[in-house]
């Protein structure tokens, strides 16, 4: 049996089924499709069950997939077995109405023991006890001996729905070993030991169940199929659980690098590996699929495992923010079969950092806190934290409930769930309360009070105004004056600088008096629309009502002006391209780059994000006026006018018009025609959020700096490749052709060297017990060389025994071939290699005339093949 590792499982298992005529269909996201049942994605088949029941129709009668999942119904023995996850990835193979039992059960033996090498011996079957058509497939056509088909009933195999498609099953199991099991003689299958391992579940759905529970014969019975890929990896690599696989132990490495300790040292330590090992699976591949933190729903979910990965690092004595390094190591590992993870790269980091950050300012003190509070439960006797000291954790120092509960748990204690919600609806009530009064300023968590009278704003008509300073404001406070260096906000009578709001950055500038000079850094404004001026002092001093005159960076809000009229007709493209259903979702408009959040339940195709941006560009070609008009907010929604945002607005709304392709209402700054816009080019589409896409662009000066710099890029490449631009793709044909050849021309030269050295080996031919045996050591020959070396040999000998070794990478791969007339005379290939393996430190097996292992004891290889004839006798 080859040690084969988890990525290259997967490749496997996909190619395979996809020689088998099946459709390849990349993972379904982790986010259901019209599905309101499922929270998330926990299993192969559940982003094809429309088409199992009817409801859709397939794109191919055949497909197979590798389904990434996540379950949290186990998430307390996470990492405290070694058996749970919350993240794994399930290999299905799935037929619509096409092939049946015969063709399921044959592949499936075929993968494992052709494909995977699993010794046949090894594999046990159990089938519905009522499903005599599964068992004479596995027992006549497979012949698997009938001690090794094991009949279960209903609650083992047979898989159904209250009402629907249902049907019996058959389960493949691995021998671990009589040393796993429970010493009693009729350990099988079905028994609660851990010696059979369950590998590959087999569902036949043959059935319609009714409401009534009757089983209606299917016109059209369908296949489902699903095998763990880490289940099927632990045993390919030889190891005991799941968290000792080579990809899942690179990512705990990466902790225990930063903690200084090592996974295997220390029991209670290792469980905190295996919970930041396991999660930061989850946690990359659901950022990556749109969820972002929350307190409701799959943000939740994903909230709950960041914090308890990051908790269980400062169980590991690590104390800053240390996620990103597994988060890291799974999107580079895991990135080879899910590319977009190296796409979402920035996001799932930014995310990650963020929440973490978050949580690790708000975790100390409320550990503390806790801690002080075990101890005074425990020096009185107590066993119940209570519901207000609960709540006060949860809602001061942002401590999850789940996470109080699970340390309490720890130290054999618990909390008051009902105080806790009493309390909870208590804030909730007086938060509400609240709200109607508040006025939180100008900053969320400004304490400034404003009490200047609301100036006119004048830039929408107006760069440059003469107006006066109706109050200054330094450290929170009313003043007089704004020294010399130093910073306040600053109010104005008439102002012409945009304040921050609508996604659209605040404006910048100069206000100017007679004898000072204000360097205005930003603009914002409060709910009531107060604008406020941030300004630092550049020469004299400004003073309260002193007559000034006013000048916004012009080119930076004509900048600002394009990139925002864009978004306007690219929320428009959108819902012509992808539908109605697309509707804004927030949007940030600066100087460099617009960006754009909208729902919609998938990724962009590029067809789609192609549609968009030539969409847009024709609009700015036509020179469409740009409009506004103030009307009453009924007016508006007559009109059909998009308002994405309504309760913000009043009665009276501003509406801005880009002929009838675009009608929206906003408050900001846009260009007088959409041709001011420029070229319009979108530079990414990502996920953000569940059911939320981004859309990043550029316009005017960006995209001519955008042009620019990819026509940098393609001269470079013309002088590398040296070639023009327009033969660049010839070129580049050209090389991938010469690669091929040289290629070939490799295997070539390789084939003759290797059947050269076959000829060469027969001098070392010897006879054992009347068999002829040649047993050969080589350095760095590949696996399917071997077999080349194997084949050559018994071509040219009628009766012989190959044994073969190859040293690589620090490790062995092990061959033993029979010609058939030894076959027949009882030699196995399989036994032979799985003892010398065994002497090696390795396991494996196969066929009788042909069979491979893989071993470690690399130094001992040669003192074994000295004494080949104990290893085959």
């Amino acid at each position: 049996m080859e040690n084969i590792e988890l990525h290259d499982i997967r490749e496997k298992f996909l190619k395979f089924f996809e020689s088998k005529g099946h459709l390849l269909h990349p993972s379904y996201s982790l986010i259901p499709k019209n599905d309101k049942s499922l929270l998330l994605i926990g299993a192969g088949m559940a982003p094809l069950k429309k088409y199992f029941t009817g409801e859709e129709t397939p794109p191919a009668k055949r497909m197979t997939t590798s389904q990434k999942c996540v379950r949290t119904g186990d998430i307390d023995n996470v990492g405290k077995t070694l058996r749970h996850l919350t993240f794994f990835e399930m290999l299905g193979n799935f037929s619509f109405g096409d092939y049946f039992k015969t063709e399921a059960i044959h592949w499936a033996w075929e993968f494992l023991t052709e494909v995977m090498k699993l010794p046949a011996e090894k594999l046990w079957v159990s089938v519905y006890e009522k499903d005599d058509e599964a068992y004479r497939i596995w027992h006549d056509e497979i012949g698997i001996p009938a001690e090794r088909i094991v009949k279960l009933g209903k609650e083992d195999n047979f898989w159904e729905l209250e009402v629907g498609p249902s049907g019996p099953d058959s389960e493949i199991h691995y021998d671990k070993g009589e040393e796993f099991g429970c010493g009693s003689p009729n350990c099988k299958p079905g028994c609660d030991c851990d010696r059979f391992l369950e590998v590959w579940n087999l569902v036949f759905t043959q059935f319609d169940k009714d409401k009534n529970g009757e089983y209606h014969p299917l016109p059209h019975p369908n296949i489902d199929t699903g095998m763990g890929l880490e289940r099927i990896a632990c045993i390919m690599e030889n190891v005991d659980s799941v968290y000792d696989i080579k990809a899942i132990r690179k990512i705990m490495d990466t902790v225990a690098d930063i903690c200084g300790k090592k996974y295997g040292d220390d029991k209670d330590d290792d469980v905190h590996f295996r919970i930041i090992g396991d999660h930061s699976r989850a946690i990359t591949f659901l950022i990556s699929d749109g969820v972002v933190p929350s307190n409701e729903g799959r943000g939740y979910v994903l909230r709950k495992l960041i914090r308890r990965a990051s908790r269980h690092g400062m169980l590991l004595g690590i104390k800053q923010s240390f996620l990103e390094a597994p988060v890291t190591e799974v999107i580079e590992s895991w990135g080879r079969a899910y590319p977009e993870l190296i796409e979402n790269k920035k996001v799932i980091l930014e995310v990650l950092n963020t929440e973490e950050e978050r949580f690790q300012r708000t975790i100390v003190q409320g550990t503390e806190l806790l801690t002080q509070k075990i101890a005074d439960l425990k020096s009185k006797m107590k066993k119940v934290l209570s519901g207000e000291d609960a709540f006060i954790l949860y809602d001061t120092y942002g401590f999850p409930a789940d996470l109080t509960e699970e340390i309490l748990e720890d130290e054999g204690l618990s909390y008051d769930k009902e105080g806790f919600k009493e309390a909870m609806d208590e804030q909730r009530t007086r938060a509400r309360e609240a709200l109607d009064k508040s006025d939180s300023g100008w900053k969320k968590d400004s304490k400034i009070e404003f009490d200047s009278e609301i100036g006119k704003f004048s830039g929408y008509e107006m760069n440059e105004t003469t107006t006066k300073i109706t109050d200054i404001y330094v450290d929170g406070k009313k003043t007089d004056e704004l020294p010399t260096e130093a910073e306040g906000i600053v109010i104005l009578e008439d102002t012409p600088f945009y304040g921050e709001s609508g996604g659209q950055v605040g404006d910048v500038g100069e206000i100017i008096g007679d004898d000072f000079r204000l360097e205005v850094l930003d603009t914002q404004k409060t709910k009531d629309g107060l604008y406020l001026q941030i300004c630092k002092t550049v020469d004299g001093v400004a003073k309260k009502g002193a007559e000034v005159s006013t000048k916004i960076d012009t080119k930076r809000r004509d900048d600002i002006r394009r990139n925002h009229s864009a978004t306007h007709l690219l929320h428009a493209a959108l819902r012509e391209v992808l539908g109605t259903h697309v509707h804004q979702a927030g949007s940030l408009v600066n100087p460099e780059r617009l960006r754009f959040d909208f729902s919609h339940y998938q990724a962009m195709t590029e067809e789609e994000i192609k549609a968009v941006e030539r969409i847009v560009n024709e609009k700015v070609l036509e020179s469409i006026p740009v409009v506004t008009e103030i009307k009453s907010l009924k007016e508006a929604k007559d009109e059909g006018v998009t308002g994405l945002f309504e309760s913000k607005y009043g009665d009276v709304v501003r509406v801005l018009k880009m002929g009838k392709f675009s009608m929206e209402l906003c408050g900001g700054t846009h260009v007088r025609n959409t041709s001011e816009i420029g070229l319009f080019k979108i530079v990414s589409e990502t996920g953000v959020a569940a059911g939320v896409r981004r859309i990043e662009a550029v316009t005017g000066h960006a995209s001519y700096k955008y042009v620019l710099k990819n026509e940098e890029l393609i001269k470079s490449v013309e002088n590398r490749l040296k070639t023009t631009r327009e033969n660049i793709e010839q070129r580049i044909g050209e090389m991938e052709k010469l690669e091929r050849e040289q290629r070939k021309e490799i295997e070539s030269i390789k084939a003759k060297l290797l059947g050269n050295a076959a000829s060469d080996m027969t001098s070392e031919i010897k006879e054992i017990n009347g068999i002829k045996v040649l047993a050969k050591v080589f350095e760095g020959v590949e696996p399917n060389e071997l077999k080349n070396i194997a084949d050559e040999i018994r071509n040219k000998e009628d009766a012989i025994l190959v044994i073969l070794a190859s040293k690589n990478g620090g490790g062995l791969n092990l061959l033993v071939a029979a010609s058939k007339g030894l076959v027949k005379e009882g030699i196995n290939s399989g036994n032979i290699v799985r003892n010398i393996a065994k002497a090696l430190g390795g396991n494996g097996g196969g066929r009788p005339d042909m069979a491979m292992a893989g071993a470690k004891d690399v130094d001992k290889v040669n003192e074994v093949f000295q004494k080949i004839a104990d290893y085959i006798k």
